[in-house]
Parts: structure tokens; sequence; C-alpha cells
């Protein structure tokens, strides 16, 4: 049996590579690697060429003094091919130089675009920040940042510079724009606008951030295949608009990758199952239109040529529908590999294709090296070519019928080849990926196939869409319910090393347990260690009991969209921080947890959901002090908490810059920070922040401090490791992901209202927690939340009585 057709690869790995050093580089390291890259081909060609003229003199000496036998030549020419005479044999030869020539290649395309976006008049504008009116075609559907309470949605817009001012330049930019008329722009479309010139963030060929609070001004429309596409979209949403809110959003998703709909609860459940993949364009989509095209003309009898046009309009046809943007011509290419790969069973052809076609796009477009998503779209691809037959020859030896083995087959492979990448981006390691894509395969195929029925249906026929659309549905809620299912497997998410290195890890891992797996004992250890793992990573308990429970340290009280959290002091004493928006809410938690004396209370700062339960607290028990923030604003805030005080005779001041209090059982220390100005909400960001040590448990109060503060802390070196952590600001998206992590908290307390219009908590912050290993709870879910401490481990418990 012949092993796949490598040749190629080489020169696509050399290219991938170059790219990827070239763009987080410059262009004087591009310029290096490229001299690099041409210098190790000649020397490979070179070094070759050497080794034979050696040997053709060696063998012409040799040969005035015997004439070789037929045995003598063959050997030496067996020995020449496998080592070239002391020099590199020819495999190897163009093995290394396509290597160095995809470095050349890759540099080249990349340096050219890096001298674009580093041109001195571009950079100039940057770095002084200009405003100017700016020209810009649009390069993707505008998306909607998470959104900022008391300001307008931010629209965040991938477009290329045309113009500014007067100057012409041709570079890509990403635009952050507020207020309306960003919406609608749809790809290729002109537009004109004011804006201010930023830095861009490195690591693309983006050559700033535009910043603007006006709308644009149209310049022309877009292409015919743009504005087709946006009609297609539009009708396949206005036909899932009558479905359930988890379906009805997951279908576009899944056939065009348009997730404005997704419901955020089910969007956690896909990351957290490994099933992400599912509502982004990829080759898989192509590959499953395409496929059922192939079906249908061979049943109607059409023959190779006819078959072949009608496959490749509906190629194109797919690429309009799903918006001929980038990603989704790279899922065109990586899709019609996969298809002519299962199609003519000839994987040695389909390898050297796929080798060369992500070349190629590398050299059209250098950014795709650092896409995360070019990366599965690749390795889904070359699992679907290496892993995969292997894999359901095995099946089929063990007795599976061959259709469910290629079932069984074909998605292992994938999970298997995109796990490093996704453990790398994202920190985790899911146990119930290659379950959860198992078993949700059946579905993915009906779902995409109706969904494309319903986006074409849309515009001559909305009834027989809307139809096709609620057949999608069912297979679409199946996807829904093993998402949920398996995001609530216990410890079903890992914690992963991050980044490169934990990419490489898994993938070397993944290597060695694919060649042990042969081996009956290397099966069983393999088992052995996953039990363990997942046994291990269960440190904390979620338990139900009574309430009060025995051994509580802290509470999230359940106030709805606020905050107000309690600290166990000891014999009925509490310190609180923070009140919750009203004082019914606040009083009932106390009440319910025994507490008649409060010796501090704290006001981390003055907005209402922090503040407008005070008479809850002050009400009834014996208050000895409250402390706040320095920080002033907004006055009507800090005027309230006078106010309240006064009314119970509490006296109140403000916390110190650095120190704390010990109150009963509780060791408050104030995070020491200088004032933030200018940020998004001084307010938020100048919150009181505090570590509390309850029974030597860590906690870390955070208020709704974000980004800037959150930066700062890290910045001036502050020790915000903990055992239990308040989530800052309710969840809300403004986290630093650093900040995260370098808290590394067992236990993450969310307080937040259900059904709340701030889009809170942020799903990419619960996962970012989550992926780190920790146990994360939500008052909106779960009520009142407690954390207690028994017999030297932290428990999660939640109260019996029905929430009110």
């Amino acid at each position: 049996m012949e092993g796949p057709d490598l040749r190629l690869v080489p020169f696509a790995l050399g290219c991938w590579a170059a790219s990827l050093a070239a763009l987080f580089t410059g262009l004087g390291v591009t310029l290096a690697l490229g001299a690099a890259g041409v210098l190790g081909v000649v020397l490979a060609f070179v070094r070759d060429h050497v080794a034979r003229r050696h040997l053709s003199a060696s063998a012409r000496v040799h040969g005035a003094r015997r004439h070789p036998s037929a045995q003598d030549r063959t050997d030496g020419t067996a020995a020449r091919g496998r080592w070239g005479g002391g020099g590199m044999s020819g495999g190897w030869r163009w093995i290394v130089a396509g290597a160095f020539l995809g470095v050349v290649c890759g540099a080249a395309a990349t340096g050219a675009r890096l001298a674009a976006r580093d041109a001195p008049e571009v950079v100039a504008l940057v770095e002084g920040r200009v405003s100017a009116t700016v020209v810009l075609t649009v390069r993707d559907d505008p998306r909607q940042a998470a959104a900022v309470v008391g300001r307008p949605a931010t629209w965040v817009v991938a477009a290329d510079l045309e113009q500014a001012g007067e100057l012409r330049a041709e570079v890509g930019v990403l635009v952050l724009a507020s207020g309306d008329g960003w919406a609608g722009l749809l790809p290729g479309q002109r537009v004109r606008v004011p804006a201010r010139f930023g830095p861009s963030r490195g690591g693309d060929l983006r050559a700033a951030v535009l910043s603007t609070e006006r709308p644009p001004e149209l310049l022309g429309q877009a292409s015919w295949a743009q504005r087709a596409a946006g009609g297609l979209r539009a009708g396949l949403r206005r036909a899932c608009a009558p479905l359930d809110a988890a379906t009805g959003g997951l279908l576009p998703g899944l056939v065009v990758g348009d997730t404005s709909r997704l419901d955020p609860a089910v969007e956690q459940s896909f990351r957290d199952t490994g099933m992400t993949h599912l509502t982004a364009v990829s080759g898989s989509n192509v590959a499953i239109v395409t496929g059922a095209v192939l079906l249908l003309a061979r049943w109607t009898r059409a023959g190779p040529r006819l078959t072949a046009v009608v496959c490749a309009v509906s190629v194109v046809g797919f690429v309009i529908l799903a918006r001929p943007s980038p990603s989704v011509l790279r899922a065109a290419v990586m899709g019609g590999i996969a298809l002519l790969a299962l199609a003519s069973g000839r994987s040695r052809a389909a390898l050297p294709a796929l080798s060369a076609g992500a070349a190629v796009l590398l050299m059209a477009d250098p950014e795709l090296a650092a896409d995360a998503g070019f990366a599965l779209s690749v390795l889904a691809t070359a699992g679907l070519l290496l892993l995969a037959p292997p894999m359901r020859d095995a099946l089929r030896r063990r007795g599976i019928p061959a259709g469910i083995a290629e079932a069984l087959a074909v998605p292992a492979a994938a999970q298997l080849a995109c796990a490093p990448v996704v453990a790398g981006i994202s920190g985790t390691l899911s146990l119930v990926a290659v379950p959860a894509n198992l078993v949700a395969v059946p579905a993915i195929a009906p779902a995409t196939v109706t969904g494309v029925a319903a986006a074409l249906l849309s515009p001559v026929w909305p009834a027989g869409a809307e139809f096709a659309a609620w057949l999608g549905s069912w297979p679409a809620w199946w996807l829904v319910a093993v998402a949920r299912v398996g995001a609530e497997v216990p410890a079903g998410v890992l914690p992963w090393p991050g980044g490169p290195p934990g990419a490489l890890l898994l993938a070397g891992l993944t290597v060695l347990l694919m060649i042990g797996f042969r081996r009956p004992a290397v099966r069983r250890l393999a088992a052995v260690v996953a039990l363990a793992s997942v046994l291990g990573a269960l440190p904390v308990r979620v338990l139900t009991g009574g309430w009060p429970p025995d051994g509580w340290l802290v509470v999230a009280c359940d106030v709805g969209q606020g905050d107000a959290t309690v600290l166990n002091a000891g014999h009925g004493a509490a310190v609180v921080v923070d009140a919750g928006p009203l004082p019914r809410d606040v009083d009932r938690c106390l009440r319910d947890l025994d507490v008649d004396e409060v010796p501090l209370l704290l006001v981390s700062h003055f907005h209402v959901d922090h503040i407008g339960g005070l008479d809850g607290v002050l009400a009834g028990r014996q208050v000895g002090a409250i402390a706040t923030t320095p920080w002033p604003e907004p006055a009507a805030g800090r005027a309230a908490v006078a106010r309240a005080a006064a009314a119970h005779r509490v006296p109140v001041s403000d916390a110190p810059e650095s120190g704390g209090w010990t109150v009963g059982d509780v060791r408050l220390e104030v995070l020491p920070a200088p004032p933030e100005r200018g940020t998004r909400s001084d307010p938020n960001n100048n919150s009181l922040m505090l570590v509390a040590t309850v029974r030597g448990v860590r906690v870390l109060l955070t208020g709704d401090a974000e980004t800037e503060r959150q930066q700062a802390l890290l910045a001036g070196g502050v020790d915000v490791s903990a055992d239990v952590l308040k989530v800052a600001h309710h969840g809300s998206a403004y986290q630093e992901p650093s900040f995260l992590d370098a808290v590394a908290p067992r236990i993450a307390l969310v307080s937040v209202g259900e059904g709340n219009d701030y889009g809170h908590p942020s799903a990419s912050v619960l996962a970012r927690l989550t992926g780190r290993g920790t146990r994360v709870q939500r008052t909106d879910v779960s009520g009142d939340l407690a954390v207690v401490l028994a017999d030297g481990k932290l428990s999660v418990v939640l109260p019996t009585r029905p929430l009110e």
C-alpha cells in the first residue's frame, strides 16, 4: 500500500512559517527570511551537484581498474538513491529545497504587504493620531461589540483604506464605529467617513485602528454577488424567526456562519463541547452541500462532465450564499479538496492539492497564517485525508459496517487533527469533544441542507422557506441537546497550557497515543490516566443543602442586576460589600443568613446597582461603620450614601489607599492603584478593590473594575491571586484576560440579573474562567451562592428554598 504523497507539504509549511514569522516581526526580519530561503535553495542544489560530480569522477577512476558486475551497479544505484553518495538523496534534496522555496514565497508575499503597511506616510498618520476623512472598502460584515451601559452600540468593521485626506493608500484597517448607519453595510461597499487614526495591535497586516462616531457616507452599492448574499441571508433569518431562540439562532450559523441571533447560552455550550466549528463556515459546509448535489447528479445518471459542472456551480452558489469573504473562499478551497478525495478515492493526489491550495491562499492573503480558522480548516482536511482512512479500516476490521465506520472515522479524525490548535487558543482541553461530535454527526448534513433550501426559497416562496427551516429545526434541536448535555458533564473541560507550547504539547501527545494505541497495554493505561484526570479535576463540589450552610465563608446574594457580597465574621456578624439595587433583596439575603450585626459595610462605588439597597442593610441591624471608595463620582450616588448613613446614624469615611481592617474572622486589605481618569467608566475603574481572607481562604472582591484598572494592578506587581473571585462588573466583557489568569481562582461568583439588557455575563469571560479549571457559579441561574470550607475542601452550596 502506497503512503501519502508528502512532496509539497514542506513547501506549504515553509510558506506558512515565513508568513507567520513576518507578521509578528516586521519587514527587516522578513527580508532576512527571504534571503535565507534563497540561500537554502541554492545550497541544496549546489551541494547535490558537487556530490554528483564527485561520484562521477570516482566512478571513472574505479571503472579504469575493473568492470563492475550487474549486482555492483545495482547496489551503487541504490546507495546513491538513498544517500546521494555522501550528499542528500534526490528525495531529501527536494524536501529541503521545497521548504526553503516555501520560505521565499511566504516572505515575498508577506513582505510586499508589510512594505505598504509600514509606509512612512501611513505611519505618520498613526503616530500622530491624525483625524482625517477616509475612503474605505468594507471587507466583511460589521459585527457589534459588547454593549457598554449608557453608550451607543460600537461596530467593528474590517476594511481596506483607499484614501486618507489627500493621501492614497491600499492597506487594511479596523474601524471602531459608534452610532447608526454601519449595521447594514455589505462587504465590497465603499464609504467615506471622518475618523481618527490609532495604532493596531500588531500580528496582522492592518495598518491602523480608526475610530469614528459619525455615520458613513455611501459611495455606491456592493457587487451583485454581495447583494444577493445579503438578501439570501436575510431571508434565512426571516424563515428562522418563528422557531424558538435556540434552534432559530443556530440554524443560520450552521448554514452560513451567521451567529447574530445565536443564544449566548447555546454558544457557550458549543464552546464547552468543542462544537464551535459548526457555527463557522468551513470546508465541511462546502463538502456537505456539494456532496448532496453530487448524490443527486448520480441518482439522475448524469455523466462525469455534467456532474463536475453541476458540483462546481454548487460551490460557487454556496460561496455567494455564505458571503464571498476570505474565510468563505478558504472554506471553498478546503471543502473542494476534501470532496475530491472522497469522490475519487485518490488521497495521494488530494494531499498535494491540499498543500498547494494552502500555499496559494497564504500567498494571496498572508494574514491567514495567523488565522485560527485557516489552521483548523487545513488540519481538518488533512485529518480527513490522513487519519480517517486508517481509522475507518480499523473499525471495519472489528466488524463495524462500512457506513457506520465512515461516519465515526471522519469526525473523530477531524477532531483529533484540530484539537492541538483548539487547546492552544482556548487554554482548555475538552474531554467530551470527540464523543459529542460523533453523536452530532447525523444531524449536521440534514440541518445544513434544509437551511440552504430555506435560504434559496426565501426570495420566491417565503412559506416554503419557513417549512424548510422548520424541518431543519429538528436536527438543530438535536445539536443543541448534545451541546447542553456535553457542557454539563463534570470536568468535561480541563485546563491546558495555552499558546504554541500547549498546542505543540498536545500534538506530540496525540501522535504518541496514536502510535501506542496499537498495543492493548497502552490503551488501558490511557483509560486509567483519563479517568484519574477527570477525578482530579473536581476540586470544587456543587451541593444543595440547608441554609445557611455550616462553615460558610462568603455569600454572593441574589439581588438581581447588582452586587451584594457577605463575608462571615463569626457569631452572627458579617462584613457586607455593596447592597444591590433594592433594599428588600439584600435584607432577605442577610435574614436568611441570620446576620444581625454588620461591623463594617463597604461601598465599592456609587452606582445605584451597588448602593440602592443600603436601607436593607441598615434597617433593623447594628451597623458599625461605612467605608467607601474615595472617588467622588457620581456625585448623586455619594450624596445618597451620605443621606442613608445619616438617617441611621452610621459614620461614613473614605477607605484608605492601602491597609485595611480586621473584623472577627475576616481580614480585609485594600488593593492599591492610582486613580484612573479618561476611561470608559471612571466610577467603575475606581471601584474599591479588596482582598478578604476568611479562615485562610483568599477572596478577591473587584467591584465593577474594568480592563484599565485590572491592567494597572498587574503593571504595579500587585498580588491578585485568590481562591474565590467575585467577577468584576457582573461578568461584563471588559475583563483583562491576563488578570483572570493571574487570579487563577478555584471558584468564581458572578452576581448578575436574569435577562438583563447588557449581555452580562460575557460568554468569552465565562469560557476563559472555566477553561482554566475554575468552577463558575451565577446568581441569575442558582440564586444565592455560598462558598463553604469543610474538611479542608471548598464547596459551593446552593439553597434548597424556591428562588423568589
